[in-house]
């Protein structure tokens, strides 16, 4: 008998996400005789069981499209909001799932869709998913889909803003996302040769960049890129921060954790104008003006690259032919040229970082590009 699948996007939108839930419905389709549903707004249509059927004329003409055509949402299976209250669903879903007789469910998304859809199939599920985020940190796959077009905007941007600062003799302080992991402040700052890259792996210190900044403009060079991403913190916050993250790692009390948790988000809400802070202090410093430019949403909008297009339909099609094979449990995994499922407890609770001897960082020193440290 045929197999009839689900698919889902959950989380933030992606570019490269319509690419997958067309390379994943034509490839059920047309190779392995399969049917395929769209839930829609993530885990929260499945939990109210809305959704659509995926056919051939839903897959026409989307493969270009930003976005998700289904939808997503940031609700979590256990912890959904229904009714006022924030309550566990799990129950709910795997009822809808064994109702719409599924044989699989594909989940879509980023770290947080990985630990979701783990949680699903802790349940009974058959669960598969798929790696997408634009700030490529999901652990055990090379590259994340989305990550290939924010990459490319952020840089963009950077050669755009060089005219400015050039015309203004100003600092020009650009933030990307990235609260966690600097891949993406770090990528698009090599290859829009910003002189300032700042990401959350390496704390800075404000001092040392404004002396390469001020080393820059008495050599001539009137003018500073800085890319910053969002979660990027000085020396003093990381050492504030890094005895508070060990506690609440060691402790097993539940009353000492909250307490933790409370403390390193007071500590990390300061974090939210850090980039305004950072760009007014560079400007005492070195007597310079300076603009800041946030590209927020922007980077995960609109037409996904020609790169972000392939790899979505690699890491979809693979998806189907796993499932015909009944390898469930996993997310499928970009692996040099090769596509590979890994067991989603591999990929649950980690994150990929950039370390401090990756090539990027390596090129990035090469080149007189200041790193804060």
């Amino acid at each position: 008998m045929s197999k009839l699948i689900g698919l889902l996007t959950s989380g933030g939108d992606t570019p490269g996400l319509n690419a997958a839930i067309r390379a994943i419905g034509k490839a059920a389709l047309n190779k392995y005789n399969m049917e395929i549903i769209g839930f829609l707004d993530g885990f929260r249509g499945l939990m109210e069981n809305r959704s659509i059927n995926l056919n051939s004329r839903t897959l026409s003409g989307i493969l270009t499209i930003g976005g998700t055509i289904l939808g997503t949402s940031r609700e979590k299976p256990n912890k959904m909001h229904v009714g006022g209250k924030i309550m566990d669903m799990t129950d709910v879903i795997v009822e809808n799932y064994e109702k719409n007789h599924l044989d699989a469910l594909v989940c879509l998304g980023g770290g947080g869709t990985q630990k979701n859809a783990f949680h699903l199939q802790k349940a009974g599920l058959n669960i598969v998913t798929l790696p997408k985020t634009i700030d490529n940190d999901i652990a055990q796959t090379d590259i994340t889909f989305g990550f290939d077009t924010a990459l490319g905007i952020a840089t963009e941007a950077i050669d755009r803003l060089h005219s400015t600062a050039h015309s203004h003799h100003r600092i020009i302080v650009m933030e990307t996302m990235g609260h966690r992991a600097g891949w993406l402040a770090l990528g698009a700052g090599v290859a829009g040769g910003a002189d300032v890259i700042l990401i959350p792996e390496i704390p800075y210190d404000i001092n040392i960049i404004a002396e390469s900044i001020l080393k820059r403009s008495r050599s001539g060079k009137k003018f500073s890129i800085v890319a910053i991403a969002e979660g990027a913190i000085s020396k003093e916050m990381a050492h504030m921060l890094k005895p508070l993250f060990q506690k609440l790692k060691s402790t097993e009390n539940k009353e000492e954790k909250a307490k933790l948790k409370e403390e390193i988000s007071d500590l990390e809400r300061l974090r939210s104008n850090n980039t305004l802070r950072l760009s007014r202090e560079l400007e005492h410093l070195t007597g310079l003006e300076s603009r800041v430019t946030i590209l927020g949403h922007l980077q995960r909008g609109g037409t996904p690259s020609a790169g972000d297009r392939l790899l979505a339909t690699r890491l979809g099609t693979a998806a189907v032919e796993y499932i015909d094979q009944n390898v469930y449990g996993v997310m499928i995994a970009a692996k040099g040229k090769e596509s590979k499922p890994v067991p989603l407890d591999k990929v649950v609770g980690k994150r990929k970082i950039v370390s401090p001897h990756h090539p990027w960082i390596h090129s990035a020193r090469l080149v007189e590009t200041c790193l804060g440290d």
